[in-house]
């Protein structure tokens, strides 16, 4: 009876010894509607649209204003740019970055630690406007 009782703990051992991958496993990535897929890693959720630089990042500006961003402080470069924003009493930034002619990557982090469900409701906005261009 003993051995039996042995063979379940070392299992719940190893689980209690890799908490960080378990969560990063559970937690690490979610479909997403229409967009691809999304990831959340170090409270930033990222995910790629299959449009041009200029329409992604003018539907980013364009959720910005949508949602009453304060405080609004852009920075564009050539093949990247960032959004910094106070929306809902919240720091917002967006990291936009080209990666091919119609694919572009756009990570949100909302707070400092981060909010995925809050990033999420500002990429399905993202999406929405994309979509009505």
């Amino acid at each position: 009876m003993k051995r039996n009782n042995i063979w379940l703990l070392i299992p719940l051992f190893i689980l209690f010894l890799l908490p960080g991958c378990a969560a990063l496993v559970v937690g690490g990535a979610a479909i997403g509607a229409g967009t691809g897929t999304y990831f959340y890693v170090n409270g930033e959720l990222k995910t790629d649209y299959y449009a041009s630089f200029d329409k992604v990042w003018g539907a980013c500006e364009k959720t910005v204003a949508d949602m009453r961003g304060i405080e609004v402080a852009p920075s564009r470069e050539i093949a990247q740019g960032k959004i910094s924003a106070v929306i809902n009493n919240e720091k917002v930034n967006f990291d936009i970055k080209y990666k091919s002619k119609d694919l572009t990557t756009v990570s949100i982090r909302v707070g400092y630690i981060g909010n995925k469900l809050s990033s999420q409701l500002l990429h399905d906005k993202i999406a929405e406007n994309l979509a009505e261009n």
